[in-house]
């Protein structure tokens, strides 16, 4: 199902009468809240000081990293010198508006798994932060999936080490805040680093979270914030979920030689960071569309964890609830959450077709299997930068029909669940959202409607 133009929805009776439509509208009004260029020219720093010789240099790495380099160009001052590099995900550029002159240099890397395009862009950005002084300006652009795009692996650890890391991370079902734990220890940019190489400059870093809690140092691993997670709890990560790493760089890393700068060090005095786009203002953007239609809006949180088909369950059991009880929540309502949940993949026979998704495909599998054809209940649920793991789609839909119309297809849910194939499954049911790239990321999106 690909997202139509938004439709007018006047009263609970438009509602009632289009709901996957409504659903759509609300992920519309989540994604258009986070949209860079409707949110930067606030938080922009004046230009270095004409005649002090000092230069502003653009850097960054993210899914939104196109889109936020398009939005400082469009703000800055056209008489104010602009340079510099900023990496995002292949196909994640946005049209560039008419007459909008570029002085920002794009470049495309590979996302979730790191690629030479990425090392080369990192080193290259590492290389243009030499030599800058304490007239000089650094803007970084930073939003999630800049992890993976900036990727500098740590001395003595190859690239297609790096990735066998990165890949074992996304299939073990760690939370973001591990992997990112991880990734900072092997890396030369992230964790601070970045910040380090561009001293003695000032550093203003904006950010689109798509973290819980909207921690600054998790996001894209934090190259140029303090990072308060240690070497010691790197290697407890890999441990507990059994990921291996040469043995020369896990002997660094318990010896504390990796380690990354830490808060309370002098290199950050002056620098700043501000979020210009969070999870919780999506939320309340596809709230307030809600209710402007004239539904109670509820929004459980932006930080939800947990593996996806699991999280997935106890929305359902809460949905339920509300369809049979008119508790917690009085209907005809709309049920919000948003966060970062993970999905562990499991190990299928030889021979079994590779299951294809991600976390929001996951999560409404979970979803439809719990809520068994609950009258009243539709749901949506995507990843706001319009790409559900490395699929096309952003995610999918649940209605109240989906069980009854995947068995007359000839298919059983958790056979796909056991195969981590929602893709497969939404596919065939003509109920995958599909939005293409947003140019925006601020992680999961999960609409429940009960009518």
């Amino acid at each position: 199902m690909t997202i139509p133009i938004p439709l007018s929805f006047n009263d609970i009776a438009d509602v009632s009468a289009q709901p996957r439509q409504f659903l759509d509208h609300l992920f519309q009004a989540a994604v258009t809240r986070a949209l860079p260029l409707a949110n930067t020219a606030r938080f922009l720093p004046e230009p270095p000081t004409p005649g002090s010789g000092g230069r502003t240099l653009v850097i960054g790495a993210g899914k939104a990293g196109g889109a936020m380099a398009q939005a400082v160009e469009a703000h800055w001052p056209a008489d104010a010198p602009l340079e510099g590099l900023v990496v995002t995900r292949y196909h994640h550029v946005p049209s560039r508006p008419e007459g909008l002159a570029q002085r920002i240099e794009v470049v495309e890397a590979s996302h979730p798994v790191p690629d030479e395009a990425g090392q080369a862009a990192a080193a290259r950005i590492l290389a243009m932060v030499q030599g800058l002084t304490a007239n000089d300006l650094v803007l970084c652009l930073i939003s999630g999936g800049g992890s993976s795009l900036l990727a500098l692996p740590a001395e003595g650890l190859s690239l297609e080490e790096k990735q066998a890391v990165n890949q074992a991370l996304l299939a073990s079902g760690a939370n973001i805040s591990e992997m990112n734990c991880v990734r900072k220890h092997l890396s030369r940019i992230k964790g601070g680093r970045l910040a380090a190489a561009c001293a003695p400059a000032r550093v203003v870093t904006l950010t689109i979270s798509d973290v819980p809690g909207d921690d600054p140092s998790i996001i894209a691993s934090g190259p140029t914030v303090p990072d308060a997670s240690t070497c010691a709890e790197a290697v407890a990560i890999l441990q507990r979920y059994g990921i291996d790493v040469p043995g020369d760089i896990m002997s660094l890393l318990e010896q504390g030689a990796l380690e990354t700068p830490k808060p309370g060090d002098a290199l950050f005095d002056g620098h700043e960071v501000h979020l210009i786009a969070t999870p919780r203002q999506s939320l309340q953007a596809a709230a307030d569309a809600a209710r402007a239609a004239g539904l109670a809006a509820y929004i459980l949180s932006d930080e939800m964890e947990g593996e996806s088909r699991e999280v997935g369950k106890v929305h359902a059991a809460l949905a339920r609830a509300v369809a049979q009880t008119g508790e917690p929540f009085q209907k005809p309502c709309v049920i919000l959450s948003g966060g970062e949940t993970t999905v562990t993949i499991r190990k299928q026979p030889p021979g079994t077709p590779r299951g294809r998704g991600g976390r929001a495909g996951e999560f409404c599998m979970g979803l439809a299997l719990a809520l068994q054809g609950q009258p009243g209940v539709y749901a949506l649920a995507a990843d706001t930068d319009g790409i559900d793991g490395i699929e096309d789609n952003a995610g999918a839909c649940v209605t109240p029909d989906t069980l009854k119309r995947a068995l007359a297809a000839g298919m059983k849910l958790d056979h796909y669940l056991d195969r981590n194939d929602a893709y497969g499954y939404f596919e065939k049911l003509d109920d995958l959202v599909i939005s293409g790239p947003t140019y925006t990321n601020v992680n999961d999106f999960r609409a429940i409607l009960v009518l």
